[in-house]
């Protein structure tokens, strides 16, 4: 049920992003060439995505840092070369779709691309538990450095002479 719900805010997470950010690539378009505005607006997006997967989608309870950034971005460009893959062999199959089946085409390999993007990054990006953590391994939140527990020392035992008291009252 945690996977079903992690996903769920995977998909409203990485969606909402998404459609903001096809709505921001033309509007930035005016200013400046389309590729440009299209690789400024996938990296902001691929940042914002990153950090709102370690917040809220995975529940880390800390930003992602910049490991997990490199991770999560390799992970995008990894869901962008399979579809650019799928839509280069439509071309391949079909030279001229329709625009219908090129939506369709892109789309269905951008869902199985976010699908396999979201088990990457829940099994190793954001992977926490004892996955990555030892026993004896904490987490500080403000350094994201690991730092030894302290171990709780065992009482001696220490053994008990029968001189002292005793021996003083007993009669000689």
């Amino acid at each position: 049920m945690k996977s079903l719900t992690s996903f769920a805010r995977f998909v409203v997470f990485g969606g909402g992003t998404g459609v903001l950010s096809s709505l921001a690539v033309p509007l930035l378009a005016v200013l400046m060439p389309w590729t440009l505005s299209n690789a400024l607006v996938t990296l902001a997006s691929t940042v914002l995505c990153t950090e709102l997967h370690a917040r809220y989608t995975f529940r880390t309870g800390r930003r992602a840092g910049l490991r997990r950034h490199w991770q999560s971005a390799g992970s995008a460009a990894a869901a962008y070369a399979a579809t650019s893959v799928a839509v280069f062999a439509l071309h391949a199959i079909q030279p001229t779709p329709g625009m219908l089946t090129e939506q369709l085409v892109y789309l269905s390999a951008s869902g199985l691309a976010g699908t396999g993007r979201f088990v990457i990054l829940r099994l190793f990006v954001f992977a926490t538990g004892t996955d990555h953590e030892t026993a004896n391994t904490a987490k500080t939140a403000d350094t994201n450095q690991p730092t030894k527990a302290t171990p709780i020392p065992r009482p001696r035992r220490t053994p008990v002479t029968t001189g002292g008291l005793t021996a003083a009252l007993s009669p000689s």
